[in-house]
């Protein structure tokens, strides 16, 4: 038996850790926001140059401290008090999952009863309305996951080559089970959403003389050629940029098909689904609550062909300004997704234990 009695051996081990303290690292602080702002691109640096999606929320919004985060796309930012951060994901669904995995799982933030609000442009369907308008999305639907024939060999009675995940041809009934279903469609909290749209439907967008000639060419499109608006509708999230009036179809299609009817689609982006997988594991894990999700789009150009032009032209902007709307859709971003994020800053003591809600009109 040691003959070391309890009382020295603390002692000794109390000396040793005074010897050792300081190689021992200082306690991190612990940052606690209000609201995380996702965007998933930047074209240069975070600010003072030509915009990406994160640069207007860097310069407005006072995130003026850098937060290495080494495991994801790009450092965090955050303001002064940590209250509001943000960071870049990078494009795609992969360097979605993998960047918000990455800071919900830094032992440096509590982001447990973060609010999180995914903020970024966006294809736009132009039965739906107009470029520069700002979508609140109410389900977000998987584009990638599924099987595909070349169209050139699909058989004559199929409308698309593209067939959901376990059937045998497209939009084969039923569905999978509602288990087998999570990873391709997420609805997004009703109440938090529509709480968003009334706060925000008012906001005035921008118009300019690009857009307006623009969209001017999409006279086939009623909608497409109004003022820009607030509006709610569904997002089909697909790491491949696609163009083009039959591919407008197929997503109409797979939107309608994997919500049940329930839900319209009208943006097309990248990332979207891949950063609600992680948030919803996450969730499972106690780090986040993915009913405090909001995810925004802003149309910065229409996901198919004006009359007169082929895809491909309308895609390379060939004859086009395909972009015509990319600083406005920017402007959009932070004009509608600042208000809440504003609101939930404000009113902390309250949304801090009760997420705001306003029941869906019928």
């Amino acid at each position: 038996m040691d003959p070391m009695s309890s009382s020295t051996f603390v002692l000794r081990l109390a000396a040793g850790l005074v010897f050792l303290s300081p190689l021992l690292p200082a306690a991190t602080e612990i940052i606690r926001p209000k609201v995380v702002i996702v965007a998933m691109f930047e074209v240069g640096a975070d600010t003072g140059d030509a915009p990406g999606e994160y640069q207007y929320w860097v310069e407005r919004e006072h995130l003026d401290r850098v937060l290495p985060l080494p495991a994801a796309y790009h450092a965090v930012r955050a303001n002064a008090d940590g209250s509001v951060i943000a960071l870049v994901t990078g494009m795609g669904n992969t360097n979605a999952t993998a960047s918000i995995m990455a800071l919900g799982l830094d032992p440096r933030f509590d982001l447990s009863k973060s609010y999180w609000l995914i903020a970024g442009i966006a294809g736009l369907d132009p039965a739906d309305a107009s470029v520069g308008s700002a979508v609140w999305t109410d389900y977000a639907v998987e584009g990638d996951l599924g099987h595909e024939i070349d169209a050139r060999e699909i058989p004559a009675d199929w409308k698309t080559g593209y067939i959901p995940i376990r059937k045998k041809k497209p939009y084969e009934l039923p569905l999978q089970p509602a288990d087998e279903r999570v990873d391709n469609c997420y609805q997004l909290n009703p109440g938090l959403l529509h709480w968003a749209y009334e706060l925000t439907k008012d906001t005035p967008l921008i118009e300019n003389t690009a857009v307006r000639e623009f969209r001017a060419r999409y006279s086939d499109h009623p909608k497409a050629l109004q003022s820009p608006s607030v509006l709610i509708g569904s997002n089909l999230a697909s790491s491949t940029y696609w163009h083009g009036k039959l591919l407008n179809a197929w997503a109409n299609d797979w939107v309608a098909y994997y919500t049940e009817g329930r839900g319209n689609y009208m943006t097309t982006a990248m990332e979207d689904t891949g950063t609600l997988r992680a948030l919803t594991n996450l969730t499972h894990a106690g780090r986040t609550d993915v009913n405090r999700v909001l995810l925004l789009r802003t149309g910065s150009n229409f996901d198919l062909q004006p009359p007169g032009l082929t895809a491909a032209e309308s895609l390379s902007g060939e004859k086009i300004g395909h972009y015509s709307a990319y600083i406005p859709s920017l402007e959009a971003a932070h004009a509608v997704g600042s208000k809440v994020v504003h609101a939930l800053v404000k009113d902390w003591a309250r949304y801090e234990t009760e997420i705001p809600a306003v029941a869906p009109a019928k």
